[in-house]
């Protein structure tokens, strides 16, 4: 009876510890390969040139972090700045690339985290918001524009909306109450675009955009000249959700900070400018927030 009562006592424990390894295991195998949580890493970008252009310029990044993350990666790219905003507050995205104003909004709405900031080359991790007219516009200076039309960018733009309008506070220039109309552009290419072809007399943009379109033969000198330039403005940003699993963000960071490196090609978007990725932090970009804060926005409502 004692050996019968032994011999089922034994058998309890290794039934036991069979379910405990078995468990173990199955958590081994979990972290051991953090990235095949997730079937796809969707993507999303803000178009600074029209949105075939976008696609076109991120193929060898979006091919680059498929290798990197064994994920087959989506690519969306919006019609403006909100588009991609709502689409990670959906969760339909995973990681986007945002401008510093519309990555703060997607910060408070969309519960996106920065990671990984680009580095331009000559510029280094930030850039500047221009106000550009017609060289025979008449308009020399910013108080000149009161009376005439203009085109701002985007609503959620840093260098096409937010930055030109505190500095428009600052000059005591209500560009709402000031200019005969004021539009949006939808692109930083389009406001160009709007000013060269005489649509509006004047318009903000960026100057890396600007760039691009005086090497691509698109604008000249004597299409548009350069009225006003800011201070540097943080960079733009690369944020993911912040419930995507800690494992992953550590792949999809390390990729970033490893690209110039190991895949020079993939820096190819937005004019091949960018030359590398820096880390970074929410905090980096408070000084958005207290722009904003002058300009008395409702982050929250936008």
């Amino acid at each position: 009876m004692k050996k019968q009562q032994v011999g089922l006592f034994l058998g309890l424990c290794l039934l036991v510890l069979a379910v405990v390894m078995a468990g173990c295991g199955s958590d081994a195998k979990n972290t051991a390969q953090p990235v095949t949580e997730m079937k796809v890493l969707r993507v999303g970008a803000i178009p600074a040139e029209d949105a075939q252009k976008t696609r076109e310029a991120y193929k060898a990044l979006t091919d680059y972090l498929a290798k990197k993350t064994g994920l087959p990666v989506e690519l969306f790219v919006a019609t403006d700045y909100s588009g991609v905003i709502e689409a990670m507050r959906g969760g339909k995205l995973d990681i986007a690339y945002f401008g510093p104003f519309s990555y703060v909004l997607a910060a408070d709405k969309a519960n996106a985290e920065a990671y990984a900031v680009e580095k331009r080359k000559g510029s280094g991790t930030s850039y500047k918001s221009l106000v550009i007219t017609s060289p025979n516009s008449g308009i020399e200076k910013l108080a000149d524009i009161k009376g005439r039309t203009y085109a701002f960018v985007d609503p959620a733009s840093t260098s096409g909306n937010l930055i030109p309008r505190s500095i428009y506070k600052k000059n005591d220039i209500d560009p709402d109450k000031d200019f005969k109309s004021v539009v949006y552009a939808g692109g930083h290419d389009a406001a160009a675009l709007a000013v060269k072809n005489h649509k509006v007399d004047a318009a903000s943009m960026d100057d890396i955009t600007y760039s691009n379109m005086k090497e691509k033969n698109l604008i000249s000198d004597q299409d548009i000249k350069i009225i006003y330039q800011s201070d540097p403005i943080p960079g733009s940003v690369w944020a993911w959700r912040k419930d995507l699993p800690e494992t992953v963000k550590e792949t999809i960071k390390q990729a970033f900070l490893e690209v110039a490196k190991e895949d020079p090609a993939a820096l190819s978007a937005y004019g091949g400018k960018v030359e590398d990725y820096a880390p970074a932090k929410d905090a980096d970009y408070n000084v958005i927030r207290e722009t904003a804060k002058i300009l008395n926005l409702d982050l929250s409502k936008k």
